[in-house]
């Protein structure tokens, strides 16, 4: 089968890690730091997508405040901003059986890196990166994403067991 025709379920990161539109800005960067990921979507308590947050949300806020912030002062900044603050809220997502080509070509129109996949419902089911299509494209779809897995990773709150 054509690798663009495919569904975007076949490729997709089903492990993903999320935010909440309370969480701060210093838990983004440091879950991106530690996950090496650019892009964290927010959903609401019923898993909905409600937007979207990037490395580039964060260099944005950081520069808009202060232009040379000390380690322990951009901390503090980050850390006194919520997610909602700064998260894109009209996000581009696309559904589970969109084909790849369809996405592909979303995100180069949008100029995004990653796109989250949601249901009929608007809950996020996955994520879909460039580095998942490169690996789908040229390492075959056998090496590409995780959608074998469906639990969604999600940060344990104060109070919650994981």
């Amino acid at each position: 089968m054509d690798a663009a025709r495919s569904p975007v379920s076949e490729i997709m990161r089903a492990d993903f890690v999320s935010l909440r539109e309370d969480d701060r800005l210093d838990l983004a960067e440091q879950v991106m730091k530690l996950g090496q990921v650019r892009h964290l979507p927010v959903l609401d308590a019923s898993r909905r997508l409600v937007g979207i947050v990037s490395q580039r949300d964060l260099l944005r806020a950081s520069l808009t405040s202060v232009l040379d912030f000390a380690a322990a002062e951009r901390h503090t900044f980050l850390r006194a901003v919520a997610v909602s603050e700064v998260m894109t809220r009209e996000v581009q997502s696309v559904s589970p059986d969109t084909p790849v080509g369809v996405a592909a070509s979303r995100m180069i129109r949008h100029r995004i890196g990653c796109l989250p996949v949601v249901d009929e419902d608007g809950k996020a089911v996955g994520l879909l990166t460039e580095t998942d299509l490169l690996v789908a494209a040229y390492l075959g779809p056998a090496r590409g994403g995780s959608a074998s897995a469906t639990r969604e990773m999600s940060l344990p709150r104060p109070g919650e067991t994981g």
